[in-house]
């Protein structure tokens, strides 16, 4: 048997990708036992992981903080008794807790994110807009290198709606005997958020319709007050509010279709295995982050030559204006979903 620690600390949406992969690694390899390394509250991610997966908590801001936080970390994992780490972040946290391990003589195989790559296919001129690899394939390839190649992988089961958790929404947000559609407008980034005011829109033509029944979702102070604000004008629209990560995508499985930004929320419902329409801006699908299991035709984006400009949406438009976001008509994402919808 070996003990192999899988180290990917942040973001939500890059954890999520890893869910499916250790499911079918923990099956194809049920001798070995894996321990991921990650950020607290992300557990509940694998809570229905095989009895050889464990999680580990990860408190980059608490006790784990700094040299001497990654040091202890590395005594509370025995790290000394680890067979195999598999850095899936490649930060200087991450090098650092591999450095340790490497002290042992202990094997570290690292995630290639193709910095470079990257780089060319977002520099504002002379720009190489090519697909690459995707994260999921990535982390595949990490585990390659460390002797865990899958033989097979089998689409991640749909997590529902069971009877169960379908009963339980409904007790809560009332009898499913129209469309359920999820809408995820916000985004860590600005590059990434479609305008509100034309959000708004996209909002009103199913929250008024009693065919529909629209779940918005977002967490942040700023966010939810908007969403509150917009229940204020269409009031059946529901926010299932803080409701935790496993309720979250439990949920997103009884959704017919659900609306996202290149974010979280996209990651999540593709462990609902729900189909998804998604809203590229700054960012873009060739970076590697679309989600898994997610339809090319449901991308939404605008043909710029300025795009993308950014791989995390984290830099500012240098025309001061978003067209990539601002050019995409509320109409255009309403057909969509309409369309996917079968309407």
């Amino acid at each position: 048997m070996a003990r192999i620690l899988v180290i990917r600390l942040s973001a939500l949406g890059d954890v999520a990708i890893l869910v499916p992969l250790m499911r079918n690694l923990s099956e194809q390899y049920p001798e070995h036992h894996f321990t991921v390394a990650s950020l607290p509250g992300m557990e509940t991610l694998f809570e229905n992981s095989h009895s050889n997966v464990t999680f580990k908590a990860v408190e980059t801001e608490g006790k784990h903080k700094g040299i001497s936080g990654l040091i202890q970390l590395f005594q509370e994992l025995d790290g000394s008794h680890i067979d195999v780490v598999c850095d899936l972040h490649d930060t200087l946290r991450s090098h650092f807790l591999g450095f340790l391990f490497a002290l042992y003589r202990i094997p570290v195989f690292r995630i290639n994110k193709e910095r470079n790559e990257r780089r060319k296919l977002t520099r504002r001129n002379n720009k190489e807009l090519k697909q690459l690899r995707s994260t999921f394939q990535h982390y595949r390839d990490v585990f390659s290198r460390a002797g865990l190649s899958l033989n097979y992988f089998d689409a991640f089961p749909k997590m529902g709606p069971s009877p169960e958790a379908l009963v339980h929404f409904q007790t809560e947000f009332g009898k499913k005997n129209n469309l359920w559609i999820g809408i995820a407008p916000f985004a860590k980034h600005p590059g990434k958020i479609y305008p509100v005011d034309k959000m708004e829109k996209v909002i009103a033509r199913f929250a008024g319709d009693e065919k529909f029944t629209v779940f918005l979702f977002g967490g942040g102070k700023e966010e939810m007050a908007k969403m509150k604000s917009w229940k204020v004008k269409y009031p059946l629209l529901q926010i299932p509010g803080q409701i935790g990560l496993s309720e979250e995508i439990k949920l997103m499985s009884c959704l017919d279709i659900m609306l996202t930004m290149d974010s979280a929320n996209m990651h999540l419902a593709s462990l609902a295995y729900t189909p998804v329409v998604s809203i590229w801006g700054a960012t873009h699908p060739y970076a590697g982050f679309l989600g898994l299991y997610q339809e090319e035709r449901n991308m939404i984006q605008t043909d710029l030559a300025c795009r993308p400009c950014s791989v995390f949406g984290n830099k500012p438009c240098f025309r001061n204006d978003y067209a990539c976001m601002q050019n995409i008509t509320p109409e255009q994402i309403i057909e969509k979903l309409e369309k996917e919808l079968g309407l």
